[in-house]
């Protein structure tokens, strides 16, 4: 899978681009499963430990794992790519049709980042299910992803590819973006009320919803200004961000690791063992006690 020429032209001139059908719902099912094992280990863990008194076993998973957060947000807990490092989204880091599309925008020497996540947004207040999720969940404030790395990846080409396991719409709550930009470089933010721009250095320009259906991206530049909006939806807007840099630049997360997906010169560097993978996570620092954000 490539991108057109149009397609990277746009990219690089308004800083974030849409691609539709990069991974199947076919290749996405044994990722969700994963994810939905996940939940059950933990669902049943705190059943067992009297924290949870109802399951919920027959509820799809774009709904199961709201009702079970409601009653016990302690399920959430750790609940992250690195918290559990399954084989299935190892592929999925991996995966060749990303990694085609990534190697449009990096070249041929390209390394999966540190900084990658699983997120579940749950329905708002007064959505349909009547789930009341907390306000963290919900619109995640205006900021640049840039504002997560250390300040020595300044010069690292990092970008986030940002992909939704449901469909994700302005009523699931899909992303918005501010367009261009990227092009004024890193903008001041703040750590009070969640790492954001700093209000009086957000740009007055014209946000666009970044709707993307399952299986699909939205490609940003790390400069590029976006925030979360609310999920009025009844079911969960699960999505997973990634992000790729060149390898041997820096990495944002030097204490966290990186790895090569794909390489022209050094074939055999590219790794291939999601145990390998885990072992790198459970031998690294993981973060604990260290600056992960500029703020």
């Amino acid at each position: 899978m490539r991108l057109s020429l149009e397609q990277i032209i746009r990219y690089q001139t308004e800083g974030y681009l849409i691609v539709e059908n990069v991974c199947s719902h076919a290749e996405l099912q044994p990722v969700i499963e994963e994810i939905a094992s996940e939940i059950d280990k933990r669902a049943d863990r705190l059943f067992a430990e009297g924290k949870l008194a109802e399951l919920y076993k027959d509820e799809p998973f774009e709904r199961r794992y709201s009702l079970l957060h409601r009653q016990c947000p302690e399920i959430g807990r750790g609940f992250d790519i690195a918290g559990y490092l399954g084989d299935e989204i190892f592929k999925l880091l991996c995966n060749k049709n990303l990694i085609d599309l990534v190697e449009c925008l990096l070249g041929s020497e390209i390394s999966c980042n540190p900084i990658q996540h699983l997120r579940a947004k749950h329905p708002a207040r007064g959505s349909a299910d009547g789930s009341s999720a907390p306000d963290y969940f919900q619109n995640v404030p205006w900021h640049q992803d840039c504002a997560v790395t250390s300040e020595d990846s300044e010069a690292s080409e990092i970008i986030t590819f940002w992909m939704p396991l449901v469909d994700a719409t302005a009523e699931t709550g899909c992303m918005e973006v501010m367009p261009h930009v990227f092009k004024l470089g890193y903008l001041n933010h703040q750590a009070e009320g969640g790492t954001m721009i700093v209000p009086e250095k957000l740009p007055q320009v014209e946000p666009v919803l970044a709707e993307c259906p399952k299986g699909s991206l939205v490609i940003m530049n790390k400069y590029t200004p976006h925030r979360g909006i609310s999920n009025r939806s009844d079911i969960i807007r699960w999505s997973i961000d990634l992000r790729y840099h060149k390898t041997g630049a820096n990495s944002g997360r030097s204490f966290q690791p990186s790895f090569p997906v794909r390489s022209s010169s050094d074939t055999g560097s590219v790794l291939r063992d999601p145990d390998v993978w885990r072992t790198l996570w459970r031998e690294a620092a993981n973060g604990a006690g260290r600056k992960i954000h500029r703020v």
